[in-house]
């Protein structure tokens, strides 16, 4: 209470009302002061076309799961999910463009098991494939099958280790380029066989099957995945599968351990990768939007049917999934003899 000019004036307490009133309005401002702050582009992603990039010429095996992801995460997005096939010098030239790009999520990279191996076999890499990408998660794993073409005169993986002994300098085999699974994996075949056979890299698997089936080269340790279609329609033999166990989609066909030579297996997998850019909440939004996808039963389906293990792995998971991957594949490289590349 205080006196002004002869009058008694009372200072009155806001009222209950007015406190509020004032508290409100001062947390609105504080909030719309913070708004910017938020991660607010995970909630909003995607507003535009994504391009998802393949390091393999389209119809292979990579090219085949990328289409199918991309075709439900339109559907999802309600944005246009665009495969980029851009394939050469085993991946490196995909992985190039994605490790360069902003982490947005308008560039992401389904890649394999060759980007794992890259570093072990190109001195001049411009990019780091463990630090310079964002792990979202790994897919599948694929097995490799044995197969051989038609004309190969065996029918049995014993048969074809017989043929190897007396003709194996005229054997060549296909891969889908330097450095991949398939490519390391016919190595190591080569060195536990004893045998001379050859390695002929192709751009991709498609360009490799054509030769395969066109008797230009014998023999491929291919996925599963993409030699399917050519095992169903007799265009080549599948003699063996190089895993644990049968497949379902090859269940008449050995592994082989069952077909006397245990202790050979070789898979690739299929992963989805971003740039290492890529913030964790962005990372993990489309980690669990992709993970949707492929949990449901007709994509788990369609994966088992070719040939496929369905992994629908965690971020955490898959960056040391490709740490044990590099670590494996470089004792590969080493155990193969295989010189470094340009």
């Amino acid at each position: 209470m205080k006196q002004n000019h002869g009058h008694i004036v009372t200072a009155r307490a806001p009222s209950t009302t007015s406190r509020r009133g004032l508290l409100a309005a001062t947390f609105t401002l504080l909030g719309a002061s913070l708004m910017p702050l938020a991660p607010a582009h995970a909630d909003t992603y995607p507003s535009k076309p994504v391009t998802m990039i393949v390091p393999y010429p389209a119809g292979g095996a990579t090219d085949v799961v990328a289409r199918a992801i991309a075709e439900k995460l339109t559907g999802a997005w309600k944005q246009s999910v665009i495969v980029e096939n851009r394939a050469g010098a085993g991946t490196t030239i995909g992985a190039g463009t994605v490790a360069r790009a902003a982490g947005d999520g308008y560039t992401l990279f389904m890649t394999t098991s060759a980007h794992t191996i890259s570093g072990h076999i190109y001195n001049k890499l411009n990019y780091d494939p463990v630090k310079d990408f964002a792990p979202i998660t790994l897919v599948t794993k694929v097995p490799l099958v044995l197969v051989v073409n038609p004309s190969v005169p065996a029918k049995t993986l014993p048969e074809f280790l017989a043929y190897l002994q007396k003709d194996g300098a005229s054997v060549n085999f296909a891969s889908p380029g330097n450095g991949t699974a398939q490519h390391l994996s016919g190595e190591l075949f080569k060195i536990a066989t004893h045998s001379a056979i050859t390695h002929v890299p192709y751009r991709g698997d498609a360009p490799a099957f054509t030769d395969l089936v066109g008797g230009q080269v014998q023999m491929m340790l291919a996925t599963i995945t993409s030699a399917l279609p050519l095992i169903h329609s007799g265009k080549l033999r599948a003699l063996a599968v190089a895993n644990g166990k049968r497949v379902q989609a090859l269940a008449d066909v050995p592994t082989f351990a069952e077909a006397g030579m245990p202790g050979f297996e070789a898979a690739t997998w299929f992963g989805l990768l971003a740039p290492a850019s890529m913030k964790p909440e962005l990372q993990q939004r489309i980690y669990k939007d992709v993970s949707a996808i492929v949990a449901t039963p007709d994509m788990q389906r369609r994966i088992e049917d070719l040939g496929g293990e369905v992994v629908n792995s965690t971020p955490q998971d898959f960056a040391t999934f490709m740490q044990e991957e590099t670590a494996k594949w470089g004792k590969a490289v080493k155990a193969s003899g295989m010189a470094a590349l340009q």
